[in-house]
């Protein structure tokens, strides 16, 4: 008798050169007598039967099962390192290492190639367990050993109300039979099971040490569905969430098998010793079952904060040949073994360290040849170098004075300084950390400068930079700043200004990080309790009068409330109050006027729907700069933001009467300019009633503000602005319509198809700038993300669509001037694509990239449009520079061609002529000036005189003129033309041939009617 064996070959991979690598499994049949011989199975593949080209080769053959057949019956096992597949043991409960006796032919992948698999769980229950720990072992065992591939399971931690346990796998097991397995133990043991696996998701990171201050990315896979991503980082003993924020950036797609995996990236912008450790990248399929892969990210760190000092303060040469002086520099203790050198007049000095398990000290002793010394201050820079050979630098200076020099006299803790000369101490009071300044002017102290804050508000401080790059951004960490910079500003006035600046600062840093990072309105207690203890203090005493420090505080301040206030999420209505602020959050029905009262002023807002947050504020308008004269500040100051709306917003506030106020004197109603930090009367009106006053503010995106340092908002300027932008939307659709019928019979010449070409592409990126425009008209209602979006598409088509325009300007230019030497099609259609959609890619992209790498806002989430910082400062001018040279250049065109014009009517000379001449250049302003974007210098204006009387003339003329441009390009691009409009008549009236017009001269060049 015969006996029969089936072997199983699989996992062949063989490599296509033309598509990438295909996997394809064989099976044999061989006699059970017969040694089997790996070089005849490989002869016996028959490549020919691959339907794939190109050229084939076996790159592996493995054998994976066994079966043997005996009459009807087999029996199969898994080779040696590999197990039954998913699908088998699912179909036909061939499990693990289990031989089986199954027909498994019809199963594309039987057995699968053993991986280690680790699951951590544990088990929590309300009361106690009730299971001992051998007892627990075997109820988890099972269970988990329904799992394909279980190899064990042992209870590692067994304690009155929850147990650890580990189980050992084999096999990428599928989620569902987890869950599965799960759902029956919390039933049987009345409990909850939560477990965490290693080995199925892969990780990608970089495995060489990388540079300080490096762009890193680390990505995770997982080959099955999920419902959510995470990144930890742990460094030292912390353990932090990462979520996005300034330095980090991370993003999550969805899959659903090993072919489209489930994936997470993680871009570290810049790499500092705060984001160096082991990153944990996690996969959830629901509460209760999460999939991890940690690795190590070794960084060559360099110090990001080098602490100088020097004792002496300053070094005495008046009556010394030499002098010592030593200085130390004070590092954050780190495992990087640097290589650290003190340089002094270009001499290595000899450095000795120190360490403590907070930080490590250097310290080097320099001697001071007071016979040879120049110069009043001298300086020692120490620089340090890690394992890439990178270095930072740190240099300390110290005043030097001699004999017969002007000097401070000693004073406590300040030695005899010379004049001119600031020194600066590191030692503070109890319970403080940071520096003292005081500067010696000629021979008198001046006030004692101190940036010493308290050890608690540090620590606030730094876990909001943390927070704000991205690293610990979880809801309980803003929750804990919150209440330190609470608990630190207290609310008995007793901080200095180095703190008041601080708390300020850290205000400022959670608003810009609201914008990316979601705050919810759990945090809202403490954030008004923090706010209103900071304006306790009387900012006037503490900046001794300095106005322009005092103005910086008040406005970042006002910023930076105004934005936490704008960016934190509230389900519910609110009416929360202190001491100095005063917060009414409310939702509006529909078709309803909202009134509530805030420190005694009435807000009156009409608005169909949406959420309002009013809040307002004492003790700070005193401090805000106020540029009308001899006026008094007002005791109140409120903001108020409508979310979730697309109506127009009304606002109106009744305030209670002024103390004091005379018959002549006047009340300006006034809101406060974020963008130029300055109280501004536009969009704002005063009505008076009796002893009442009512103040009314209506603000809306107007189309002037493309070309305006700041937004405007001035009568009618929001209505010109969508009603312009509805007559231009409409007319460009038109004109793309008429085009589409058209095109055949207006270009049969090389020169109409350029000028065809150049009009379709530049009403194409007008109408879609133009519907961006519509789509931003109401920044406070656009999310973050969508802000930025349409800015961005404003950016590129208002930019493309003058690069268009530029194309059209250098074709007709070229055609005046060479008149016998014609452009080529393929030429003219190569440059101007590269002109028309290449360049204004360039300038997006490279203008984004520069802002997100500078840390600099790209785009101004009031406005929706690009940021206007001072002269050549602000992502504005990647706008303003191109579409000026632009413009320039389309002006010379139109002055040659004008020139042209004039030229060829001298030698006529007769007063006939002079009228024909004037009639063509009329027509040339006419015509080319819209499809030229000449009406854009318009804009400059508006830059130029933005503090000026006339600018709102400018605001206007730019405002009608641009919003209309549309409307003037359908006149210019089809009604001027008349072989476009003879073909619209032949259309119209159903084929009957248009007549035929009169041969044209170089006049009528400009108005598109040219000759080919």
């Amino acid at each position: 008798m015969w006996l029969t064996g089936l072997i199983v070959l699989c996992g062949t991979a063989l490599t296509t050169q033309a598509i990438g690598v295909e996997t394809y499994h064989a099976e044999f049949v061989i006699e059970s007598n017969v040694t089997m011989d790996i070089s005849t199975v490989l002869g016996s593949l028959n490549l020919s039967q691959i339907s794939q080209p190109g050229n084939i080769s076996v790159t592996k053959l493995n054998l994976t099962a066994v079966c043997e057949i005996v009459g009807d019956q087999s029996t199969c096992n898994c080779s040696f390192g590999y197990v039954w597949s998913n699908a088998v043991c699912n179909n036909l409960n061939c499990c693990s290492d289990t031989s089986c006796s199954a027909n498994i032919s019809d199963f594309i992948n039987i057995c699968i190639p053993k991986v280690t698999v680790c699951l951590s769980g544990l088990v929590t229950i309300a009361g106690s367990l009730t299971v001992s720990g051998p007892d627990l072992a075997k109820t988890l065992t099972k269970e988990f050993q329904n799992l394909n591939g279980f190899k064990g399971l042992k209870v590692t931690g067994n304690r009155s109300t929850n147990a650890d346990f580990e189980v050992e796998l084999s096999v990428i097991f599928e989620n569902a039979n987890l869950t599965r397995v799960i759902t029956v133990l919390e039933s049987e043991l009345r409990a909850t099971i939560t477990v965490v696996s290693s080995g199925l998701v892969s990780i990608k990171y970089p495995k060489e040490t990388v540079d300080y201050n490096s762009l890193q990315t680390l990505n995770c896979t997982y080959g099955q569905a999920i419902d959510s991503t995470g990144w930890d980082l742990t460094n030292g003993n912390i353990t932090s969430n990462i979520d996005n924020g300034i330095v980090s950036e991370v993003t999550f797609e969805s899959g659903n098998s090993s072919s489209h995996p489930s994936k997470t990236n993680i871009i570290i912008r810049k790499v500092t010793g705060n984001w160096a450790g082991k990153y944990t990248c996690s996969f959830s399929k629901g509460p209760k079952v999460k999939h991890v892969a940690s690795a190590q990210l070794d960084v060559a760190l360099l110090p990001d904060v080098i602490t100088m000092t020097t004792k002496p303060l300053s070094v005495d040469c008046s009556h010394k040949t030499e002098s010592i002086v030593e200085v130390k520099a004070t590092i954050q203790a780190t495992t990087e073994p640097y290589t650290v050198m003190a340089t002094y007049n270009n001499k290595e000095q000899t450095v000795t360290n120190t360490s403590n398990m907070a930080q490590i000290n250097y310290t080097s002793k320099i001697e001071i040849n007071c016979q040879t010394t120049q110069g009043s201050s001298q300086s020692v820079t120490y620089t340090f170098t890690n394992r890439n050979n990178k270095n930072k630098e740190g240099t300390i200076s110290f005043p030097v004075f001699y004999e017969g020099d002007t000097t401070c006299p000693a004073e406590k803790d300040w030695p005899e300084t010379p004049s001119g000369s600031t020194v600066v101490s590191q030692e503070c009071e109890a319970g403080k950390v940071g520096s003292k300044e005081r500067t010696c002017s000629k021979n008198k102290w001046l006030e004692i400068l101190s940036k010493c804050i308290s050890e608690n508000l540090k620590k606030v401080a730094n876990a909001a930079n943390d927070f704000a790059q991205g690293l610990g951004a979880t809801q309980a960490v803003a929750l804990s700043i919150f209440s330190g910079l609470k608990n630190s500003s207290t609310s008995d006035s007793s901080m200095n200004l180095a703190e008041t600046q601080e708390s300020i600062n850290v205000l400022n840093t959670m608003a810009t990080a609201s914008a990316t990072i979601d705050l919810t309105e759990s945090i809202l207690p403490d954030f008004l309790g923090a706010a209103s203890n900071i304006l306790n203090n009387s900012w006037e005493v503490l900046t001794s009068s300095n106005k322009s420090l005092l103005h910086n505080m008040s406005s970042k301040y006002l910023n930076s409330v105004e934005g936490l206030v704008r960016n934190i999420q509230v389900n519910n209505t609110q009416d929360l109050i202190t001491h100095n602020l005063d917060l009414k959050i409310w939702r509006v029905e529909p078709n309803t006027t909202c009134n509530h009262t805030v420190f005694g002023v009435a807000v009156i807002l009409n608005a169909s729907s949406g959420r309002v947050k009013t809040m307002a504020m004492k003790e700070l308008g005193k401090n805000l700069e106020m540029k009308f004269t001899d006026t008094q500040p007002p005791s109140i100051i409120l903001t108020a933001i409508l979310e979730n709306s697309s109506s127009r917003i009304n606002i109106k506030l009744s305030f209670p009467p002024i103390e004091g106020r005379t018959e002549d004197s006047e009340v300006f109603c006034v809101f406060w300019n974020t963008s130029t930090n300055e109280w501004s009367r536009e969009g704002c009106w005063l009505n008076s009633i009796e002893n009442q006053t009512f103040c009314e503010c209506n603000h809306l995106t107007s189309f002037s503000m493309l070309m305006s340092k700041t937004s405007v908002s001035l009568p009618f300027l929001d209505e010109i602005t969508y009603v312009g932008l509805g007559v231009s939307i409409c007319s460009l659709l038109v004109f793309l319509v008429i085009e589409v019928f058209v095109w055949s019979a207006v270009v049969k010449s090389n020169l109409s198809h350029f000028r065809h070409t150049a009009m379709v592409n530049i009403s194409l990126c007008l109408f879609l700038a133009d519907c961006s425009f519509l789509a931003s008209s109401f920044p406070q209602d656009r999310s973050p993300t969508w802000c930025l979006v349409l800015t961005v598409c404003k950016h590129f088509f208002f930019t493309a669509m003058f690069f268009w325009m530029l194309c059209l300007s250098l074709m007709l230019l070229h055609q005046v001037i060479f008149v016998f030497s014609p452009l080529r099609r393929r030429v003219y259609m190569f440059i101007s694509s590269i002109l028309g959609y290449v360049c204004p890619t360039v300038i997006v992209g490279a203008t984004y990239v520069y802002c997100r790498y500078t840390g600099t806002n790209y785009h101004d989430h009031e406005t929706c449009w690009l940021k206007y910082e001072g002269l050549l400062e602000g992502s504005i001018h990647a706008f303003i520079l191109p579409v000026g040279t632009i413009v320039l250049t389309n002006m010379f065109s139109m002055a040659v061609v004008i020139l042209t014009l004039l030229k060829s009517s001298i030698p006529e000379g007769g007063k006939e002529d002079d009228k024909e001449t004037v009639k063509s250049i009329m027509k040339a302003v006419v015509f080319l000036t819209p499809v030229f974007g000449v009406t854009w210098a318009l804009g400059f204006a508006v830059l130029m005189t933005d503090k000026d009387p006339i600018n709102p003339v400018f605001h206007y003329t730019f405002t009608i003129v641009n919003s209309l441009q549309g409307f003037f390009i359908l006149l210019a691009g089809c009604f001027a033309e008349k072989r476009v409009r003879d073909e619209l008549c032949k259309l119209i009236t159903s084929g009957r041939p248009a007549s035929k017009s009169k041969s044209e001269s170089m006049k009528n060049l400009t108005t598109s009617n040219t000759k080919d």
